[in-house]
């Protein structure tokens, strides 16, 4: 498939599921509502106490709670619960190597952008529930609403760089040359940094899903 044309655009309100993927599994499952999608990109909106879902061990821990030798060696499953944070705004634009997350305050003000580096999301769609599929490269951009920055997570991916049987990475240089492009536009203050969808406010409508949606599941296409 390729990537983000491989299925057709999601309808404004449409409930998908954002999910993180590798080696053929799941890492984390977030259900969210389509703000928009056009030839900008995909924009996603997860609302508080959204159901999200989270590969843990068969002990209960996350990938970040272990070393990365530990966590391979581990059996896993995936861990029902709810978006615990305030709610936060994604935008994956078209064939991109990252997304950029609005996140906000406990007040629900915005914070601080969040550049995630990852593979480009490949699209699904089953009819009754659709989705966007990508792989999180771990390795992560902190810019703040001055547009001054900081990576994240930067001891993590070089620690399971020494690991390339086992990790799904296989090429450093061009996840950090993504970052360092990325933060040439946040320092340029390009969209998106530039206030667009700071002040984003969801329909009144939208209202918080039960449980997770039936085929939230099912194989990644990646």
């Amino acid at each position: 498939m390729r990537p983000e044309s491989s299925a057709r655009r999601f309808a404004p309100g449409r409930l998908v599921v954002h999910r993180s993927v590798h080696r053929g599994r799941i890492g984390w499952v977030r259900t969210a509502r389509v703000v928009a999608d056009d030839d900008r990109g995909l924009l996603l909106w997860v609302a508080r106490d959204a159901p999200v879902a989270n590969e843990v061990t068969e002990a209960g821990l996350g990938m970040r709670a272990v070393p990365f030798a530990e966590w391979i060696a581990s059996s896993y499953r995936l861990r029902v619960g709810r978006w615990n944070g305030p709610p936060v705004l994604k935008f994956l634009p078209t064939g991109a190597a990252h997304s950029v997350w609005w996140f906000r305050d406990a007040a629900g003000r915005f914070a601080n952008w969040y550049v995630n580096l990852e593979e480009p999301g490949v699209r699904w769609d089953d009819g009754h529930l659709a989705g966007v599929d990508v792989v999180d490269q771990d390795l992560d951009v902190v810019v703040r609403p001055d547009l001054s920055w900081d990576w994240k997570d930067e001891g993590e991916f070089v620690e399971r760089l020494a690991y390339p049987d086992h990790y799904w990475v296989t090429d450093e240089a061009a996840v950090r040359a993504e970052g360092k492009r990325v933060i040439a536009q946040a320092e340029a203050g390009e969209f998106p940094f530039d206030g667009t969808w700071c002040d984003f406010v969801p329909p009144a409508e939208w209202d918080v899903p039960p449980e997770l949606p039936a085929g939230w599941d099912r194989p990644p296409v990646r």
